[in-house]
């Protein structure tokens, strides 16, 4: 587990309201339910976009944005997917799932075991948490990840970016507001699975510190020194621990989030932008 983990540290309504029809007929009455639903009205949290994607506009960071094809074989959109804790006994993980949580612990994250994730296609995980918190840094909303990658992102939070905003804010993070955990989807334009679809990669939108200061991954304005300073730093640390590592300036659909995975690829390349 700990070359596993060093492995990887080195490497979003309109809705048409369900309507009733009473006709009584020979004084019965029959109900006839016609309900449709309008993809364009489920939402979550942004982005939906990835490594390579052209997508359109996307509206400046509130907090909620479409959800992305739950599907990515299909062209209509998502459906809210119901989470569903572990049922089966921990002891039918294999040695490296137990090995990753155990990690988890020490690393004082707060996760739960949900059941095995399987959407057709290639997407899924196979032993999927929920992250809700890493120490006291509350991750807004939870993100469903693999255990590989909860441990490399909780890694990255505790030995970085905390000190990093110690550093430049005098201040610790209070919170993690992400906008994409596990989406099962393709790449736009490539038609290649994301790693968003395999539970490898988090998209992380504005970082709030315990001072009242919401730092936003946008791009900072000329003279946003310590902002800029500070986004700088945790990016680039990023690539320490993170295989791909995306952001403000390398696309426009980057423009408003940091996009972490731990894609495996051959001879350690890093695709840090």
């Amino acid at each position: 587990m700990a070359t596993s983990l060093r492995t990887a540290n080195a490497a979003r309504p309109r809705r048409r309201q369900s309507s009733l029809a009473a006709i009584q007929v020979g004084g019965l009455l029959s109900l006839a339910a016609l309900s449709a639903c309008n993809t364009g009205d489920v939402f979550a949290l942004q982005p939906a976009v990835d490594v390579g994607t052209q997508t359109a506009a996307v509206p400046a960071y509130s907090g909620m944005q479409k959800l992305v094809p739950s599907d990515p074989y299909l062209t209509t959109a998502a459906y809210p997917r119901m989470d569903e804790p572990m049922s089966s006994p921990a002891e039918q993980m294999p040695a490296e799932e137990i090995e990753c949580r155990q990690e988890l612990r020490r690393l004082g994250v707060s996760y739960t075991d949900l059941a095995p994730i399987g959407e057709g296609g290639q997407c899924g995980i196979a032993y999927p948490v929920k992250v809700s918190s890493i120490g006291s840094i509350a991750m807004k909303p939870a993100a469903t990840l693999t255990c590989n990658m909860a441990a490399t992102f909780a890694g990255w939070s505790k030995r970085e970016l905390v000190p990093a905003a110690r550093w430049r804010y005098m201040s610790g993070v209070k919170a993690i507001h992400q906008g994409s955990s596990y989406s099962c989807r393709k790449i736009a334009g490539e038609g290649v699975l994301s790693e968003h679809g395999k539970g490898n990669a988090l998209d992380v939108m504005s970082i709030e510190l315990n001072n009242g200061k919401d730092i936003d991954v946008r791009k900072q304005g000329l003279f946003s020194f310590r902002a800029r300073g500070f986004l700088d730093t945790v990016r680039a640390d990023g690539c320490e621990y993170f295989t791909t590592v995306l952001g403000p300036g390398y696309n426009y659909d980057h423009r408003n989030h940091f996009h972490f995975d731990i894609k495996s690829r051959k001879n350690g390349y890093r695709a840090c932008r």
